[in-house]
């Protein structure tokens, strides 16, 4: 009788080491999969980034603005588009490697101000044209914008001592004066009161009306752009 527990014994010691490496096994496995799936959300993350500025494009600013539109706060949302003035002649003059650091501020400080708000976020639209949503309450969103303008625009020394005084243009676009317009509608609209601030038409904060938002386009741009004076393509 006192046998037969000794012979059950060897069987539980190889069901215990035969259990042992496979849970290890499931366990390193699950460790290597979740750091895959790690790599591939930050290599989609900084596929969707600009290389020079860190931010995001026009695509996740628009999913980022109908998100925002659906919230409780919808009719706070405010879409700006910005154009740094003179660019061109930043380049002309002191070399594109001015440019690109030009533009690389002007990144930097709209992060800074979108990191000070719940939920903005700021994108490069192209060249130095930005795009912003963010929820403002009405009676303080003047203050708000005045305030990101005066940051935009501080000085800034460029490598040889050469002092920018940097300007923007920038056009504004309220969900609360477009009530029922989606993503694409405000920042059209926002980019032409920016054209219209920029030109000099308007003043700023010059704030989008429903003429600005259906503005025509010529193969997708507005009038002022480059591209639209092209033929267009049918």
């Amino acid at each position: 009788m006192p046998a037969a527990p000794l012979l059950r014994q060897p069987v539980r010691t190889l069901i215990v080491a035969a259990t042992v490496p496979l849970a290890l096994a499931a366990v390193v496995d699950d460790v290597l999969a979740r750091r895959r799936a790690d790599d591939a959300c930050r290599r989609l993350d900084a596929a969707r980034r600009c290389p020079l500025t860190g931010l995001y494009g026009r695509d996740v600013l628009v999913d980022h603005i109908d998100r925002q539109l659906h919230t409780g706060r919808g009719d706070d949302v405010h879409v700006l588009v910005l154009d740094g003035d003179g660019l061109k002649a930043v380049n002309d003059t002191f070399g594109h490697a001015a440019g690109d650091a030009l533009i690389r501020i002007y990144g930097r400080r709209l992060a800074r101000w979108t990191a000070g708000h719940s939920g903005a976020l700021a994108a490069r639209l192209g060249g130095d044209e930005f795009g912003i949503a963010v929820q403002l309450p009405a009676q303080a969103a003047l203050e708000e914008l005045a305030v990101l303008r005066e940051q935009l625009q501080q000085p800034l020394t460029l490598d040889g001592g050469h002092v920018l005084e940097p300007t923007v243009s920038i056009g504004v676009a309220s969900a609360g004066d477009l009530p029922g317009e989606d993503a694409s509608r405000l920042l059209r609209g926002a980019d032409k009161a920016m054209y219209e601030v920029k030109t000099g038409r308007q003043v700023f904060p010059y704030r989008a009306t429903y003429a600005d938002a259906y503005a025509e386009t010529v193969n997708g741009r507005r009038s002022g752009r480059p591209g639209a004076t092209l033929p267009v393509v049918t």
